[in-house]
């Protein structure tokens, strides 16, 4: 399943870069515990020397929110808020073992990473400004429209599977129990984005050719 930027995209923030990874035959049961310990390790280490809100990483994110006319303390990166929440509960929750070891590469590399279910989206997703009229559905059913303007990924349906770009995904196409091919994205916008987003493509899809010894892995596609 192809995954694409509206031009204004990359007109507008020209320093961003992203990969993608397909991974087809995940199942809930396997145990990436071993795996998240090793990312969460590189997380401690860099939270010990500073918080999360000095990374390049973060910054840069925040930049770009401001840039859109959203306030960077109200709406936080995935991966600041992973962060956030890490450095001050000091545990990982437990979700699903693909989410898991997800969220902890977001930690280490503080990159947002998200997953998708290939099965619950129609066709390719585009990341663009929103019209207004796309259908999100929140992580509790509830549905909501995009504010026009606002950068979102939608498929070919016209749903919008995360809004605020990296701030929040949807329930919809959410990894879940029964969940078995899915679409995994990296995007980061700092000075060495391009390194960063390679290595942690390369860390994650290690771990999950560790985890996940039978699945199949899709090209990786950097965007």
């Amino acid at each position: 399943m192809p995954l694409c930027y509206a031009s204004e995209i990359h007109t507008r923030f020209r320093q961003l870069r992203s990969a993608t990874i397909g991974v087809n035959g995940i199942h809930a049961d396997a145990n990436s515990g071993a795996q998240v310990a090793q990312l969460l390790a590189v997380a401690d280490k860099r939270l010990t020397a500073t918080r999360e809100g000095e990374f390049a990483e973060i910054k840069a994110w925040r930049r770009a929110f401001s840039e859109l006319g959203l306030k960077p303390t109200q709406y936080r990166c995935a991966s600041e808020s992973l962060l956030r929440r890490y450095r001050k509960s000091g545990e990982l929750p437990t979700l699903h073992p693909l989410i898991d070891l997800c969220n902890a590469a977001s930690l280490a590399f503080a990159i947002p990473v998200a997953a998708f279910d290939i099965n619950r989206i129609s066709g390719a997703l585009t990341v663009r400004s929103a019209c207004g009229d796309e259908l999100y559905e929140t992580f509790s059913g509830e549905t909501e429209h995009p504010e026009p303007g606002e950068v979102i990924f939608v498929d070919d349906s016209g749903r919008a599977h995360a809004r605020r770009w990296t701030h929040r995904q949807s329930g919809w196409s959410a990894v879940r129990q029964r969940t078995s091919n899915v679409l995994i994205v990296a995007e980061a916008l700092h000075e060495t984005a391009q390194d960063d987003v390679e290595n942690l493509i390369v860390a994650l899809t290690d771990a999950i050719s560790q985890v996940w010894p039978a699945a199949i892995r899709t090209d990786i596609k950097r965007l």
